[in-house]
């Protein structure tokens, strides 16, 4: 199948023929999802596999193991158990890891069925619930927003996550001047409308 496949985005051929891990298991993989419905492109450097522009599933190569992560995964039934949080602060996305070709080929059937399902939630317009959040500001944050309100008004307009994200990032620091500095860093990209793990 590969490049040649009608839904195929060759940029992610190159990605997998120059992947320094896991070329066998993310090529097993992409094969198994240009064999469905989705459309595959190339977004955040990644191979993303769309349903009619909507992000459906995405193939990541960690240290340890590659994965199949779906955007809405939190809304997968998951009957078998397979799909994790990729981290702890994660909300909506879920990955099926594997570390090898054979675990792959054995989970097919398991990944075509999510796939119809993350598919379906698409189809259907369904959204993961995002409880309000509940993350308190630090101090240093709250300081430095009030004492600039064209900062403030540009960390309002984030989106949700990308807020979210800042406040992840800032308040794991554990000495106040750490936190000062990475407010002080983060300013121009929280301007510039980014999150913290955007360039």
């Amino acid at each position: 199948m590969s490049d040649e496949a009608e839904n195929a985005d060759r940029r992610v051929g190159v990605f997998v023929s120059k992947a320094d891990r896991w070329q066998d298991e993310l090529a097993a993989l992409r094969n198994i999802l240009l064999d469905t419905d989705l459309t595959e492109t190339f977004k955040w450097r990644q191979p993303v596999y769309t349903w009619r522009g909507a992000n459906v599933a995405i193939l990541w190569a960690f240290k340890d193991n590659c994965g199949l992560g779906f955007f809405k995964g939190a809304l997968l039934g998951d009957p078998k158990g397979v799909l994790e949080a990729p981290g702890e602060n994660t909300r909506a996305a879920r990955k099926f890891p594997f570390r090898s070709a054979a675990e792959v080929r054995a989970g097919e059937p398991i990944i075509r069925a999510y796939v119809a399902e993350a598919i379906e939630v698409e189809r259907k317009g369904l959204k993961v619930d995002m409880p309000k959040d509940d993350l308190a500001l630090p101090d240093e944050l709250t300081q430095t927003l009030a004492a600039d309100p064209d900062f403030a008004a540009a960390f309002e307009a984030l989106t949700p996550g990308r807020r979210r994200s800042w406040v992840l990032h800032i308040s794991q620091a554990k000495k106040p001047e750490t936190r000062v500095a990475r407010i002080e860093k983060a300013e121009p990209k929280i301007r510039a409308g980014k999150g913290w793990n955007e360039r």
